[in-house]
């Protein structure tokens, strides 16, 4: 989404300042001020923000009508973007951790499982924990029905001792580039 938006906002401010030498430092400046000196936050924050500082500088310059219409173009493409994201990502996307005895090959111990029951699966990371006598699998997954949740789960149970298994929504917060 913001590999879509920010070509047009950096379009806007070039627009603007079309020449100024002095209005274009300072909005370099105020830019850079912006981006580095406040709290990390994702890439649809920082757009955001990038948003209200163009529409701010061609109002502060006197295009009252470019600055309204860049602000309802961007309102209108983040719904529309977001709804689109979002619909795409309305599939059943969860994060699997299983926890597997030192003892089995943790690469293809479950494929069987997944196969039946997942449309998609993905090996994210592998942690060793209990003094690495245990494997802590996460797999980005994608189920294939959510009903049969369970008959994964005790199917997984089965292979894997009877240890540990976490199933739960993807965490999405870790939004980047």
């Amino acid at each position: 989404m913001t590999l879509i938006l920010l070509p047009m906002l950096v379009q806007t401010v070039i627009m603007v300042v079309n020449g100024n030498v002095g209005t274009g430092v300072a909005v370099a400046g105020a830019f850079s001020l912006v981006r580095f000196r406040s709290l990390p936050g994702n890439s649809r924050e920082i757009t955001s923000v990038f948003a209200a500082m163009a529409a701010g500088l061609a109002n502060g310059i006197g295009y009252l009508g470019l600055s309204l219409l860049l602000t309802l173009i961007f309102a209108l493409a983040t719904v529309i973007l977001e709804t689109v994201f979002t619909a795409a990502a309305r599939e059943t996307e969860k994060d699997l951790r299983i926890t597997i005895p030192e003892s089995l090959d943790y690469y293809h111990v479950f494929d069987d499982i997944f196969g039946k029951y997942l449309k998609r699966a993905e090996l994210v990371r592998v942690k060793t924990t209990n003094m690495g006598s245990l494997y802590e699998l996460e797999y980005a997954v994608t189920e294939a029905d959510e009903e049969k949740e369970k008959e994964m789960i005790d199917a997984i149970r089965v292979r894997n001792g009877n240890l540990n298994i976490v199933c739960g929504r993807r965490d999405r917060g870790a939004e980047a580039l």
